[in-house]
C-alpha cells in the first residue's frame, strides 16, 4: 500500500504561483505513474497533469499547459507540480494519485490539498 501526503495548496492571486508536493511512502521506482488530479465544487476529478516515474514522458490537460509543469524527485519520493499563471478556474481541491503494476494495477490516492485562486 503506498501512502501519498500532498503539501503547498493555499490562497493565491490570479496570475500568481504555487509549488504543490507529493510525498510517497516508499520509492517511486516501485511506482509506474504519479500525478495530479483536482475537483471543483460540483464538477468530476480531472487529470491535470501525470508523469511516468522510468523516464520523463508526461502527459498534461488542455487547459495548464503551458503553466503547469509537473516534475519528479527519485531521491525524495517526491512529485511536484509547479502552478504559474494561476487563473481562478484553477481552484480546486488537488490530488495525488499513483498506479502500481506490480501484482496487477493498484491506484492510490492522497487527501488532497485545497488551492484557491482568488482576489
Amino acid at each position: 500500500q503506498v501512502q501519498l501526503v500532498e503539501s503547498g495548496g493555499g490562497l493565491v492571486q490570479p496570475g500568481g504561483s504555487l509549488r504543490l508536493s507529493c510525498a510517497a511512502s516508499e520509492s517511486i521506482f516501485n511506482i509506474y505513474a504519479m500525478g495530479w488530479y483536482r475537483q471543483a465544487p460540483g464538477k468530476q476529478r480531472e487529470l491535470v497533469a501525470q508523469i511516468i516515474t522510468s523516464g520523463d514522458a508526461t502527459i498534461y490537460a488542455d487547459s495548464v499547459k503551458g503553466r503547469f509543469t509537473i516534475s519528479r524527485d527519485n531521491a525524495k519520493n517526491m512529485v511536484h507540480l509547479q502552478m504559474n499563471s494561476l487563473k481562478p478556474e484553477d481552484t480546486a481541491v488537488y490530488y495525488c494519485r499513483a498506479m502500481v503494476l506490480t501484482g496487477g494495477a493498484h491506484v492510490y490516492w492522497g487527501q488532497g490539498t485545497q488551492v484557491t485562486v482568488s482576489s
